[in-house]
């Protein structure tokens, strides 16, 4: 499928079309064409090739309207790839090229390689897992980023990055109703981090070092977890060396049941371990199910241990007030993330993670080699590369700041609510379907339903979505049963996507008792 019409006039006369179908031409065949004998790189005089501004502002056209009619686009391309493994590779030259190449053959390759083996996370028919959004502007703010550089370990090496980054977080914090404290005038504050998996492991490192300087062996620490924790928290905890891992039941709701989280506490405790950690979701992955947030808290604060709040996807509905009771009690909270990318029209990655100390993650982190002191002149400075595991940090703010600017956050809160809508609607239509069975209630954006007949059914009909060619939808099991997971929330998903599938799966249902999809 031609995606790159609008590109096509800045193309030489020599240039491959940018349409080819995945099947046909040589699997080893080289990209493009060869550069012209005038324009060859001559290494052993010293001279290197480089794109001049030029070039670039007339490549950089070029690949804009290409990506502008990608996203026009987006909803008639196959959601799901139609490739089978190695298909990618087998268009792929089985080595570098030894000799440059026009960068028109490069670009023409996205249609030929790229494009057939691209998954719908764009479409509006995607309600798998959780969205991860793409926007006008995060893309642009993406481009700008790349394009200026910034390599914002310390304040010296940035400091349009690191301040830029200081007043996001600010932003973000007033915009999600979080304690002030958690703001960069406060004793906590915020740094963007890659995703909510790096900042539950920042979490339990921290907690881990504060035990070790009370005297804990990281062997004798125990951290505690619901059994339906995003399986990142779990991860986390053994990449930073703890062995007493607890997974606690939760109630018939999927949430943290606190009677099992005391008990387990109280046993380790007479074991002689030392409970350190204690994780809480607002909006689990399976079913967005919340824990009990201030219940949680009130236990951390009394054992001594550190408490983080995992609200990856459903943290980005607290722009809206009436969904912040869900979150009730973060003020005992002592970490907290959030993942704008995944409700918010900011492009991947970027996870918001808050402390409401600075102090003991800064320590945790902080090694000052002889080549960065003095690299931070002037007191109240920011160096976020003592805010997380990596040294160097890309420009992650700039694309927020894009979004949160061009959208405004009248917008957000109004697509917030839209999902939120759609997905009760949703809800409801399938509760009043005998062939049906709601999961869990939907109090955020994800609908969690299972056809009456069992597995079989329930299975056929996500294969049947999975198949529709409009719509995609992901699956789950508790106790041991099978679900549907309909997550709504793709910044191009509207009411009719939704009709489309709820329509789609109505005819694609037979009748309790009868033959599967």
């Amino acid at each position: 499928m031609v995606l790159a019409e609008a590109a096509d006039e800045t193309m030489t006369s020599g240039g491959r079309t940018a349409c080819s179908n995945l099947r046909q031409g040589s699997p080893r065949r080289a990209f493009g064409h060869r550069l012209p004998a005038r324009r060859a790189v001559n290494l052993a005089a010293g001279m290197t090739r480089e794109m001049t501004p030029e070039e670039f502002r007339r490549h950089g056209h070029a690949m804009v309207d290409w990506l502008a009619d990608y996203m026009a686009k987006v909803d008639e391309l196959p959601i799901v790839p139609q490739v089978e493994p190695g298909d990618i590779r087998a268009m792929l030259p089985a080595a570098a090229p030894e000799e440059p190449e026009d960068f028109e053959a490069i670009a023409a390759d996205l249609d030929r390689v790229v494009v057939p083996g691209l998954a719908g996370w764009s479409s509006p028919g995607w309600f798998a897992w959780f969205p991860c959004s793409v926007s006008g502007p995060g893309t642009l703010g993406e481009l700008a980023a790349s394009g200026l550089g910034q390599q914002g370990m310390v304040w010296a090496t940035s400091p349009a990055g690191t301040e830029l980054e200081n007043a996001m977080v600010d932003w973000m914090a007033d915009l999600l109703g979080l304690p002030d404290a958690w703001k960069m005038a406060g004793p906590g504050g915020g740094v963007i981090q890659q995703t909510a998996s790096d900042a539950a492991h920042i979490a339990l490192v921290v907690a881990r070092e504060l035990a070790r300087r009370k005297g804990a062996s990281v062997d004798d620490c125990a951290v505690y977890l619901s059994d339906q924790a995003n399986l990142s928290l779990e991860k986390g905890a053994r990449i930073a060396g703890y062995r007493h891992i607890r997974l606690l039941e939760t109630d018939r709701l999927f949430a943290l049941r606190i009677d099992a989280l005391e008990e387990a506490v109280e046993a380790d405790r007479r074991a002689g371990l030392a409970p350190v950690f204690v994780s809480t979701t607002v909006g689990t992955t399976a079913t967005t199910a919340v824990d009990p947030v201030r219940a949680a808290g009130e236990i951390a604060r009394r054992e001594g241990m550190w408490h983080h709040v995992d609200a990856a996807f459903a943290g980005s509905a607290m722009i809206c007030g009436e969904f912040r009771r869900y979150q009730d009690g973060l003020e005992l909270a002592d970490s907290y993330s959030v993942n704008p990318y995944k409700w918010l029209p900011v492009n991947f990655d970027g996870s918001l993670f808050y402390v409401a100390d600075r102090a003991p993650l800064i320590e945790a982190m902080t090694i000052l080699p002889p080549y960065l002191q003095g690299s931070a002149p002037g007191s109240g400075a920011v160096n976020y590369r003592d805010w997380h595991i990596a040294l160097g940090r890309r420009f992650r703010s700039l694309k927020l700041w894009f979004a949160l600017r061009y959208y405004g956050a009248a917008a957000l809160r109004e697509k917030i609510r839209e999902d939120v809508r759609l997905a009760g609607v949703l809800a409801e239509r399938v509760e009043a379907d005998e062939r049906f069975e709601l999961v869990v209630p939907a109090p955020f954006s994800l609908v969690c339903f299972r056809h009456v007949d069992g597995d079989g059914a329930t299975g056929a009909l996500a294969e049947a979505v999975n198949r529709s060619g409009h719509s995609f939808c992901s699956t789950s099991r508790l106790d041991d049963r099978l679900f549907l997971r309909i997550a709504i929330g793709q910044i191009n998903t509207r009411e009719q996507h939704v009709e489309r599938l709820w329509h789609f799966i109505k005819d694609a249902t037979p009748a309790p008792g009868m033959a599967r999809v």
